[in-house]
């Protein structure tokens, strides 16, 4: 690693003041691709922000037909969370798919958005369940949060408090995983909410993306069968030694299909 300066501030104010002061720095989550970054040097900050001690940032609550859940909350608390199992199954199950013991005992599903990797589980969550993304300046909707490849309408400096889910009618979520790290290759995630359904994808291109087409024949019929014949063009889908565009094409539909029978039940 290269050489920095770690801070651990006890409140977000803190946290804020040392980032404006600092040369080059950065927010620490969870560590999970930090961490990393900086022992493969990919990454020289002058500053290291840990978020983790930061009490206002952790926390799950349900009410008022949402679920919100703090941005430094752990994807284990996610996934064993009795209030998410009871309002959103399908967000606790996509968060004990989650890499492994290791990861969901360190990773923050705050830490998962703001990084926006195209192949994470969470974005699709976010997208499908039209949340809000809360920071310490202003709310986000889920459609204008993620703008590209590890690319987010975070401004410098701006942190991610927590994130409010509408609670689904029917949801579910199915991936086909790397065998090595868990990520997603394809995942997709449906929604039917009173105000309709949303189809979103992740692993299969640079960002996550919503399939319109999924979301048109759902909203006739909530079935695996209305949208069995649907074909995704490949154009601008990812193709790396895992999977060609076309194979991750194909698979956007399977996993698609798959989702919306566990929403099923």
């Amino acid at each position: 690693m290269y050489q920095f300066t770690y801070h651990r501030p006890a409140s977000l104010a803190d946290a804020e003041k040392l980032f404006t002061g600092a040369d080059d720095p950065k927010f620490l989550g969870g560590g999970q691709t930090l961490i990393p970054t900086l022992k493969q040097r990919l990454a020289s900050p002058s500053d290291v922000i840990d978020l983790a001690a930061i009490p206002e940032l952790s926390g799950i609550v349900a009410a008022s037909g949402a679920v919100a859940i703090g941005a430094g909350t752990r994807h284990a608390d996610v996934a064993a969370s009795a209030e998410v199992r009871k309002a959103i199954p399908a967000l606790a199950d996509l968060a004990g798919w989650i890499g492994d013991p290791l990861v969901r005992h360190r990773g923050t599903i705050g830490g998962s958005i703001a990084n926006a990797d195209p192949s994470a589980d969470y974005p699709a969550a976010v997208v499908a369940l039209n949340a809000t993304i809360y920071t310490t300046k202003r709310a986000i909707a889920a459609d204008a949060f993620f703008t590209g490849m590890f690319e987010t309408a975070l401004q410098p400096g701006e942190i991610v408090t927590k994130i409010v889910f509408p609670v689904a009618e029917k949801a579910g979520y199915e991936k086909f995983r790397n065998p090595a790290s868990r990520y997603a290759i394809v995942g997709v995630f449906v929604a039917r909410t009173a105000s309709g359904v949303r189809v979103a994808v992740t692993g299969a291109a640079p960002s996550v993306f919503r399939q319109t087409e999924m979301e048109t024949a759902l909203a006739k019929s909530f079935t695996p069968e209305a949208i069995a014949g649907i074909k995704v063009p490949a154009d601008g889908l990812n193709a790396d030694l895992h999977a060609t565009a076309e194979y991750r094409a194909h698979l956007v539909t399977v996993m698609a299909r798959r989702a919306v029978a566990r929403a099923l039940g």
